[in-house]
Formats: C-alpha cells, structure tokens, sequence
C-alpha cells in the first residue's frame, strides 16, 4: 500500500495524492492542448499563444500528479505541479486581455474605453507577469521546508495582484461594453465579426479565474494545516475544473474572427476565406 512519504523530515504532501484523478485531467488538459494548438496555427492568431502554452503548464502539471502517487517524497514531481498549475492562468489571463484589445478595434471603440488602447494591453500584460513571477518565486519558497511560510504569502500576493487586474479589467470591459451599447459604431454592426459573444466569453472566463485565484488565496492563507492544502478535492473543483472550463469556452468562442482594423482606415472588413478565419 502507498504510504505518505517525507522530504529530508518535511511532507510536501498532506495527503497521498490521487493518481486516477490525476490521470483523468492530465487526459483532459492534453486534448485540450492539442485543440488549442490546432486552432492557433490554422487561424494564426498568435495573441493566443499564451493561453495554448497555459494548456501545457496545466497538462504537464496533472501529470506530475500522477506520478507523485507513488513517491510523495520525491521533490520534483512536486516543485512541478506546484509551479505550473499556479501559474497557468496567468498565461491564460495573458491572452485573454489581448483580446479585449482586438475587440475594442475591430468595432473601433477606442474611444470608449477608459484606458488608451495603445496601453490597455501593455498594462494588463505586464501586471499580468508581475503576478506570473511572484506567484513563481513564492511557489519555489514553498518546497524548502523553513522557508514555506515565506513562500505561501509570497504567492498570496501574487494572487492579489492578478486578482486586482482582473478586477481592473472587468471594470473596463464593463464600461466599454456599456458606451458600445450606448452610442454603437458603425463597425459594431458588422455581423460577422462575433465580437458580442467574444466579448460575453471574456465576462465567463475573467469569472472563473477569479474564483480560482480567490480559492488559491484561501488556501494559502488558511496555512499547511488547512482545510484546502489538507484535502486534494478542493484543488479540483476550484481549480481544475474551472481552468478545464476556461480552455473550452476560449476554445468555442475562440477570437480568430474578431479582427483589429488597419490603424489607418476607420473601416473595418472582413475576409472570412482569409488566414484569419475560423478552420
């Protein structure tokens, strides 16, 4: 029988960890990580190759899981897991505000938001790293055990600073929405560029990861005695299943048509044959 094993005296795990659960997402993760690849290179919208790289931190993360199953004392499996399951949606959030950016020119909406367009972008993304290399840094605290409590409020703070820009984004998505409604453009009307429903999508997975960064704070703050870090199932409902979620809905409503218009033309067109187009 598979028993708990410690690290030089210290348990990285509070549990032996699942291999049947740890298999089934790893499963689930690599089919969505080849869909999203596919969609990438046959549409070639690159500002979504962060989110296909998250969908391979996400799958290499559940294996490493799995594998803990058998050697709960082995570091690597864990520091694996541990990194790249919390940084993953941060490579998702990373494509996610590229394209809020790309909806805001397709329908030339610029004026509408509350941020300039030219630095919308740039300002999510780089507090988008920011929490990516904190939360990455915290999480390599977390493996020594004298230095896990350090790790664990560094990556807290990390959490907050992703939670903020999500906060901070769903304010301006939020605002825009409401003036595009308000006072429409004209290439708002233009029927084939889904920029609605895009835009719908955002709401939907900005909403999710934000539970799941607020259950990821809980369970840090709640220490290694905590009911989350003691109990392997909360990591799946609040986690995996909830990122899982997010790799479908970006890949149903994926933004390869909503197509940012030439910076020199205040018309917007749209070639659904082009390189562009959806597969």
């Amino acid at each position: 029988m598979t028993q708990l094993e410690s690290h030089n005296g210290y348990y990285l795990w509070k549990y032996i960890p699942s291999s049947a659960a740890g298999g089934i997402f790893a499963t689930l993760f690599a089919i969505a990580t080849i869909a999203h690849f596919y969609r990438l290179f046959s549409t070639r919208t690159w500002s979504c190759i962060p989110f296909a790289i998250g969908c391979i931190f996400e799958l290499i993360g559940y294996a490493a899981r799995t594998s803990a199953h058998n050697q709960t004392g082995a570091l690597m499996p864990y520091i694996i897991q541990s990194v790249l399951l919390l940084v993953a949606p941060a490579l998702f959030a990373a494509s996610i505000y590229m394209t809020l950016g790309r909806i805001i020119r397709c329908v030339r909406g610029e004026k509408y938001s509350i941020i300039r367009v030219n630095w919308l972008t740039k300002i999510f993304v780089i507090g988008d790293v920011l929490s990516f290399v904190v939360q990455s840094g915290g999480a390599g605290f977390m493996v020594e055990g004298d230095n896990a409590t350090t790790g664990q409020n560094i990556v807290v703070g990390g959490l907050f600073v992703q939670i903020i820009m999500f906060g901070l984004f769903v304010v301006t998505t939020t605002i825009f929405h409401l003036r595009m409604r308000r006072y429409p453009t004209t290439e708002s009307y233009n029927v084939e560029a889904p920029w609605k429903s895009t835009l719908h999508m955002l709401y939907g997975v900005s909403v999710l990861i934000m539970i799941r960064s607020i259950f990821r704070v809980v369970e840090y703050v709640s220490g290694q005695n905590g009911y989350p870090l003691t109990h392997e199932w909360t990591v799946y409902i609040f986690d995996a299943v909830l990122m899982l979620m997010v790799t479908g809905a970006f890949y149903y409503w994926y933004p390869s048509k909503v197509i940012p218009a030439p910076p020199e033309s205040a018309a917007y067109s749209l070639n659904t044959n082009s390189k562009y187009g959806e597969p």
